[in-house]
């Protein structure tokens, strides 16, 4: 018995070979293909002839290969998994449950040969290397069967490429001539570029885009007609543009605008523009038909491009739309034009608008992950209107509260519980003593925001914090985006300071500025430029820089120095003077559709002067969690290579700094369905600019390099589209608060050790991409 079992321990390897074997061979698909059927496995492509260059055949069969239709099943060294498990899966019996999701979330049906029509796959072929000059091309198509599967091979014989010897453009006298002939200069039609009719249509829809800018209302893309010409020389081809014949008359007029006439409380359901007299108001250039009265006719003045006496053009009609969307006031935008009844060439112009209702209340749930690596839950009310003083104004006023528990690292209960209310007012426009314009399709903005917040950190400390801006948003465009508040004003002041928290403050007087009155008030600018929303890029970025100007004027206007005693003080509190700037840099590399590297760099610095000996903690800057360095608990890092933990029973005290440095960079891919994978590494630090002795080691010197905390890890991400979930594992690879020589902390990695996980494994759940 026991050299039976012997005999097949030996063979176990064996055995589970050939049983590996048997399995991938189900991969293969065939078994289950019906008697008449072969499965498709594929097409080669194969370029012969001499006439085109070596380099021109490579890419003309890259091209090519992408046009064979169908493509067959996917397939991995030899084997086709996802066909494998529509087998297995068999016919469900219903449209749910284990069988279902494999059949069809997880595999795919065979792609039979029967599909495959060669002769469209020929024509195909054929037609796209001739309309990229390489006429007179011939091509094969044949097909091989193997048991029951077949391939198809297609043979393309290209001639010689022709290449443009000439463009010429219309030369008569007619005003659309004219202007044609004017857009030249900018035209896509090169000479000695390769003839490609795909170049063609894009330079007929370019001029048409022109023409759209000149009045031209009526033309279309297909009224211009590019002759090609290939009798002029060897490979050679003049290209003719002209103006077809038979277009309409109503495309060859140049127009102007004449009425523009704005419906603010449209009904989409009714196309009756019928209405009484008494509700026609007259404003400058504009016809306001509000039988309600609902809306100020001075903010279609500021909102549509379009003015009476002005030629159409294709660029005031779009940010003209875009602008009204841009209001949030309206539902639906509809706009059309009319050729008036009038004499000479010109359009009335209608805007068909339908608001959203006035007012709104609106109740949400959030998951909530905050920069301090608290995570819970926060209930919101808002109550929204939408038209407050009949010039689009949104007010919103909100209520929220919420709880937040922290994660990782040490907590001991130390829990944060948050009420507050807040009040915005937004106008659109720019309410300033001088006039601002711009030609962006976004309005203009002005806000005031007001609140109040309650915060209770449990067996710690309360803190009341007023808050109170006023400033202006604008954009140039879709990229670019300006903030600017005239003031923002922050005003804290803590309550309920326990014993505990006092203990702490007596062994580690740098924790008293947490709970110091602050008084904030100042200009802030930021502003912020991203291409991320260009899905196709290789290379997209986001930027985004702030300054931070805080009682920088009443400090002047006051004289204020610390230094020599003369603080002043606003209702008994000392108010701050500090200049802060901030640079968030973000870089995507598109790999493949679904993978790429995401990496960030932030660089921020704040200095106090004046009024002030040091920033507020507020504004002061943070490292470490589930946005920050992942390895480390959040505000745990630094300053410099102080070390800031204190004993397992007390709390872990955030650490601040004056200036900020980190990196983070991480690949991302798509591992199956909604689960996304990433592999990550974060580096940085904060340090001060003032030597602090109770800190040693915080002040940032010429060997700040060497006290860079630099953490790794891998995690998962759920997309379910409407919300992100994330978690991350990480742990550290250098510790700057360690000796130096001996922070870099890689070789005591042990993942089978208890201890080491303990003291070095850190969990982040959060909601969202880091950066």
């Amino acid at each position: 018995m026991n050299r039976t079992y012997s005999i097949m321990k030996n063979k176990a390897p064996l055995l589970y070979f050939l049983f590996a074997i048997l399995l991938l061979s189900g991969c293969s698909g065939t078994n289950k293909i019906p008697k008449d059927e072969l499965l498709y496995t594929g097409a080669k492509i194969k370029i012969e002839g001499n006439e085109p260059s070596k380099k021109e055949r490579k890419a003309l069969k890259t091209e090519l290969e992408l046009l064979v239709r169908p493509k067959p099943n996917y397939s991995f060294l030899g084997f086709r998994p996802k066909l494998f498990f529509y087998n297995l899966a068999g016919q469900p019996k219903k449209e749910k449950g284990l069988r279902y999701w494999l059949r069809t979330k997880v595999g795919e049906p065979p792609v039979l040969y029967s599909k495959v029509d060669l002769e469209y796959n020929k024509s195909v072929l054929q037609n796209h290397s001739e309309n990229n000059g390489y006429f007179n091309t011939k091509s094969t198509a044949d097909s091989t069967r193997s048991g029951k599967k077949a391939k198809v091979s297609y043979t393309v014989t290209p001639n010689k490429r022709y290449f443009i010897r000439e463009v010429k453009f219309p030369q008569d006298s007619s005003a659309i001539a004219s202007l044609v002939r004017k857009t030249e200069r900018r035209s896509l039609l090169k000479t000695g570029e390769p003839y490609s009719l795909e170049v063609i249509k894009t330079e007929r829809e370019r001029i048409d885009a022109r023409l759209k800018e000149k009045g031209f209302y009526y033309f279309n893309a297909d009224y211009l007609l590019v002759q090609v010409d290939s009798t002029v020389a060897d490979h050679k081809v003049d290209l003719i543009v002209k103006l077809k014949t038979d277009s309409p008359e109503l495309s060859k007029l140049q127009y102007k605008i004449n009425n523009v006439v704005v419906y603010p409380n449209y009904s989409i359901n009714s196309d009756d523009d019928s209405t009484s007299s008494d509700s026609i108001v007259k404003y400058k250039d504009f016809t306001i038909i509000d039988s309600e009265n609902l809306f100020k006719p001075s903010i279609f003045d500021r909102t549509l491009y379009f003015k009476k006496g002005d030629y159409y053009n294709r660029t005031n009609h779009n940010l003209s739309l875009n602008r009204l969307v841009n209001l949030g006031t309206f539902k639906f935008v509809k706009n059309q034009f009319k050729v008036a009844d009038t004499i000479g060439n010109y359009l009335d112009a209608y805007y068909y608008l339908t608001p959203l209702p006035k007012k709104s209340i609106r109740v949400e749930v959030l998951a909530k992950t905050n920069s301090a690596n608290y995570t819970g839950t926060e209930l919101n009310l808002n109550w929204s209107n939408r038209n407050v003083f009949k010039g689009a104004e949104q007010l919103t006023i909100s209520a929220f509260g919420g709880v937040e528990v922290q994660v990782s690292g040490q907590n001991n209960g130390f829990n944060v519980y948050r009420v507050g209310t807040e009040a915005s007012l937004i106008w659109p426009r720019i309410i300033a003593p001088f006039k601002f314009e711009t030609s962006s399709g976004f309005v203009p903005k002005t806000k005031a925001t007001l609140g109040y917040e309650f915060q209770n950190r449990t067996k710690l400390y309360s803190l009341q914090t007023f808050k109170g801006s006023f400033g202006y948003l604008w954009k140039e465009n879709e990229r670019k985006e300006h903030l600017l508040n005239l003031t923002e004003i922050t005003y804290a002041s803590p309550q309920n300071v326990t014993p505990l928290y006092q203990e702490q403050i007596d062994a580690n007087p740098s924790l008293e500025k947490v709970i110091e009155k602050q008084l904030i008030f100042g200009p802030t600018y930021s502003y912020t430029f991203t291409n991320t929303m260009q899905k196709r890029k290789k290379h997209t970025f986001y930027y985004k820089g702030s300054i931070d100007l805080a009682g920088n004027v009443a400090g002047l206007v006051s004289g204020a120095n610390i230094k020599s005693g003369d603080t002043v003080k606003v209702f008994s509190v000392p108010f701050s003077q500090f200049i802060k700037i901030e640079n968030e840099f973000r870089h995507y590399l598109k790999l493949t559709e679904d993978s790429q590297i995401a990496s960030r760099v932030i660089v921020g610095a704040g200095f106090a002067y004046g009024n002030s000996n040091e920033m507020p903690f507020i504004k002061q800057f943070f490292n470490g969690g589930t946005n920050s360095i992942r390895a480390f608990r959040a505000r745990s890092i630094g300053p410099g290579s102080f070390d800031g933990s204190t004993t397992a029973n007390t709390f872990l005290p955030d650490q601040s700094g004056d200036l900020k440095l980190e990196f983070n960079t991480e690949y991302r891919a798509k591992i199956y369905g909604l689960v996304k994978g990433a592999l990550f590494l974060d580096a940085g630090n904060i340090w001060l600019l003032k030597e602090d002795l109770d800190k040693p080691g915080a002040k940032f010197s010429k060997d700040f390099m060497s006290e860079i905390a630099v953490g790794v890890g891998a995690g998962l991400r759920f997309d379910f589209s409407f919300l992100v979930l994330r978690t991350d594992l990480a742990f550290p690879i250098r510790k700057p608060y360690l000796p130096d020589g001996n922070r870099w902390v890689l070789d005591k990695v042990s993942f089978g050790n208890s201890t080491w996980r303990n003291e070095n494994l850190v969990f982040n759940l959060a909601i969202g991409y880091p950066f």
